[in-house]
């Protein structure tokens, strides 16, 4: 049997509701796994270490747990 005439007589039984959910997510694998996109594009980059090294500065400021000027109405 062909796929598509199996496809049509299982989504003729189906209840409305079903159908509804059936044709979002036929849309959502239309729109994500479009044969035009490479499939290299699929696959999610893995993160590197290291990449923000240098972008901290330290030691930190001896004053770096005092209570914020801003926040001292709060405080009180």
């Amino acid at each position: 049997m062909n796929i598509d005439i199996e496809i049509l007589q299982t989504v003729v039984t189906m209840p409305e509701s079903l159908k509804q959910e059936l044709l979002h997510y036929a849309k959502y694998l239309m729109e994500h796994h479009s044969p035009d996109i490479p499939k290299e594009q699929h696959f999610v980059k893995k993160r590197r270490s290291g990449i923000l090294k240098g972008t901290f500065v330290l030691p930190l400021a001896d004053d770096f747990d005092e209570p914020l000027a801003d926040f001292q109405e709060y405080m009180e």
